[in-house]
């Protein structure tokens, strides 16, 4: 299964509470497109967002991010790792 990262932006001044919440959101729905959202980290001062899944497709992982409230086009498939 393809491993994906993906960055959101617009999550400035979020908690961890919160980022809890939409990380939720995801997971709620992710097994309707067979994605799993593995982990999600959150830069509050920049308001960068970066979530890691594996799932059949980018445009997979896009579509339960935006059926989630928290859309991006960008999702990278990241095939090689050490």
């Amino acid at each position: 299964m393809p491993t994906f990262i993906d960055v959101h932006d617009g999550f400035v001044g979020v908690t961890q509470e919160q980022l809890a919440e939409a990380h939720q959101a995801d997971l709620d729905i992710e097994a309707s497109e067979g994605v799993h959202f593995e982990k999600a980290w959150l830069d509050p001062e920049s308001g960068k967002v970066f979530c890691l899944s594996s799932g059949p497709s980018r445009e997979a992982v896009m579509r339960i991010h935006e059926r989630a409230g928290h859309a991006t086009d960008q999702v990278y498939e990241v095939p090689v790792q050490v």
